[in-house]
């Protein structure tokens, strides 16, 4: 059982049931501080809806998620201090890639226009880039999606299928800027179809099935 104070994501017994039909069925993780952790299987199988849940998107029909020891939907309806990207990230498509970062950044006031620029350099975009989101390639967006999920330094990051639309190139780039996230101990949840993704970046892994998850390493 892992050290409670490293814990950074607990799921316990976890159901979701929607018009009869279950979602999720008895889902039960520990996520501790600093490790990266998969989840695979085929669409439909619960792993965005389970990801959705951990951020407080949906809300499980039955157990508890707790994150960074808060209980979600209860003591925080949305975690702290995480970094999401699920299904496709959604941008202003009339307004450039910094423009976008720049208003999602107004919210929280945490980070200058500087890390702004920085984040987005070091997932290979060009800040001065005046060309509209809308008119960015699949990876171009995709980049965009991982600078909006990490330029405010979170903790946490629950990101479904980061990978989705890069060149191999890119791809190599994001995977490393990941491992470098581990070594500074964020904790890393990722759900993705590359076997190699997941075989390269993560300490443990789930199946799930059915809405059910089973261990694999």
């Amino acid at each position: 059982m892992p050290d409670r104070l490293q814990t950074e994501i607990s799921i316990q017994d976890v159901n979701l049931v929607i018009e009869k039909t279950t979602i999720l069925s008895g889902i039960s993780m520990e996520m501790e501080k600093g490790k990266i952790y998969g989840l695979i299987g085929r669409n439909g199988s619960g792993k965005t809806m389970l990801m959705k849940c951990i951020c407080g998107f949906v809300r499980p029909t039955g157990g508890e998620i707790r994150v960074q020891g808060k209980l979600v939907g209860t003591e925080v309806d949305f975690p702290e201090n995480i970094g999401i990207i699920i299904e496709n990230p959604g941008f202003i498509p009339y307004y450039s890639g910094m423009n976008n970062l720049k208003m999602l950044a107004g919210l929280n006031r945490r980070i200058t226009k500087e890390q702004i620029a920085d984040t987005m350099r070091l997932v290979g975009l060009d800040p001065e880039l005046k060309r509209h989101v809308g008119k960015y390639s699949l990876g171009m967006r995709q980049r965009l999606g991982i600078a909006q999920a990490i330029m405010e330094d979170p903790d946490i990051l629950v990101l479904d299928e980061p990978m989705n639309g890069l060149d191999k190139e890119g791809v190599a780039d994001i995977r490393k800027i990941f491992l470098q996230l581990k070594e500074q101990k964020k904790t890393m949840l990722i759900a993705s179809h590359n076997a190699d993704d997941i075989e390269v970046l993560c300490d443990h892994v789930w199946e799930m099935e059915k809405g059910a998850a089973v261990n694999l390493k």
